[in-house]
């Protein structure tokens, strides 16, 4: 960590003491236990998978992939963190940092895993955590109101989660760059991929969600899980979605490019694309209803339809039909943070559910702006079979250029995909500049 960054932490985890200090007297408890969690064996195995650790417990120990650790947060007394450092030659033993923010905590390390005992009182643990192992503390399990008033201490971002959320990016986009030259050098999906992660200095296990590397029509797939390892005749497209983990906090970049054998079409649909979500990026600021945007991006959609000529009619007849949505079935965005689709998209302030409007059913983000957010703007066009053939089989084909359309089918899709804080006067963009 960074002076200036162990600064901000400091100052991020005084205002942490206060924020829990009065939600758990809000809610009438004498403290809570946060777990950190622990990667899970596969069945009949001794391998595990990939591990997360608890994102509430990430908001105050900056060490993401860390298990079987227990942070006890009590009002007016310093966090006290149960530190698993077991005596192992199998694999390394871990080691707290020499950070300033150590000294902050109580720290008794074990060598066995297990909950610290709780003293008396009402107290809650949160995390992946079995109901007997809270029976046997005393205390209540994940229960369901406090969880939603911790969740909601992660929706502003203080100084310290935006300059990790803003490094995060920064790796990521150096990823981003070397997954751009490596397709155009010919590379397989493959290779991309490992050239994303050689460059953004992180190991595939360690990434924040699976990167999604698609050439040509494999971009239409909205979460591609798989990476070819054969190079493709010709090159027409690649979407890279992909980010990086910085303290914990996640970057979550996505860009389109055209490849040498691309149409003149896809090319101008990728900069009406981007040059959408600029002006989407432009008009945010606080106040301002994440829903109203959502649905003006599938208007500029079909705008941009039209004008590339793929639908014959009005960007208002193009949304009502549902033309936009089968050519973009995905939402405008979600909060970020600790976790990729960060907690409490859908709820008000006061942890009252906000569903996503019935004609989108996957926007992630329902509530309204408030300055400290950092969410994700990711319009999309894409041709996805199993969408448009509904459409073509009634009325309101006749308004859709099926040729154009089939001929763009190769290309996949197109994603473009920014991180943005929401200011007091506006916003910043934390995703590097093209």
């Amino acid at each position: 960590m960074t002076p200036a960054l162990a600064t901000f932490h400091l100052k991020h985890l005084d205002a942490l003491e206060n924020a829990y200090q009065r939600v758990l007297d809000e809610h009438g408890y004498s403290g809570v236990l946060l777990y950190s969690g622990h990667a899970r064996q596969h069945f009949g195995d001794d391998q595990t998978a990939s591990f997360a650790t608890y994102g509430h417990f990430l908001h105050w120990v900056p060490l993401p992939g860390i298990e079987h650790g227990w942070l006890l947060i009590r009002p007016g007394q310093p966090p006290l963190l149960h530190w698993y450092a077991p005596q192992d030659f199998w694999h390394l033993t871990p080691e707290l940092p020499d950070e300033p923010w150590v000294e902050r905590f109580r720290i008794e390390s074990v060598t066995e895993p297990g909950p610290p005992r709780l003293p008396s009182g009402r107290f809650a643990v949160l995390g992946d955590v079995e109901a007997d192992v809270a029976t046997a503390l005393g205390a209540e399990c994940n229960p369901e109101a406090l969880t939603i008033a911790l969740d909601e201490l992660r929706v502003r971002k203080s100084d310290y989660e935006v300059a990790c959320l803003r490094e995060a990016n920064a790796q990521a986009w150096a990823g981003h760059r070397a997954a751009r030259e490596a397709f155009d050098a010919g590379a397989a999906e493959l290779d991309i991929q490992l050239a994303y992660l050689a460059a953004s200095r992180q190991r595939e296990s360690a990434v924040p969600y699976q990167n999604i590397v698609g050439v040509n029509h494999h971009a239409g797939v909205l979460h591609y899980q798989h990476y070819d390892i054969q190079p493709v005749r010709k090159r027409y497209s690649l979407l890279v979605d992909a980010g990086h983990r910085h303290h914990g906090y996640c970057a979550d970049i996505t860009r389109t490019w055209a490849g040498c054998d691309a149409s003149d079409t896809f090319g101008a649909l990728i900069d009406g694309v981007t040059r959408l979500q600029r002006r989407l990026i432009a008009s945010l600021g606080p106040g301002q209803s994440f829903v109203a945007l959502h649905e003006r991006m599938h208007w500029e959609l079909g705008h941009l339809l039209a004008s590339q000529e793929l639908v014959s009619c009005s960007a208002d007849a193009a949304v009502a039909q549902g033309i936009t949505y089968a050519f973009c079935p995905h939402g405008l965005g979600h909060l970020l943070g600790i976790q990729v689709h960060d907690v409490a998209g859908r709820r008000r302030a006061d942890g009252t559910p906000l569903p996503p409007p019935a004609g989108y059913p996957a926007l992630r983000l329902t509530r309204e702006l408030v300055s400290g957010m950092v969410l994700t703007v990711e319009p999309g066009c894409y041709v996805i079979p199993m969408l448009l053939a509904p459409l073509r089989e009634g009325a309101v084909g006749r308004d859709i250029d099926w040729d154009a359309v089939e001929a763009l089918a190769p290309h996949g899709g197109i994603r473009i995909e920014d991180n943005v804080l929401i200011t007091t006067e506006g916003h910043d963009d934390l995703t590097p500049a093209v």
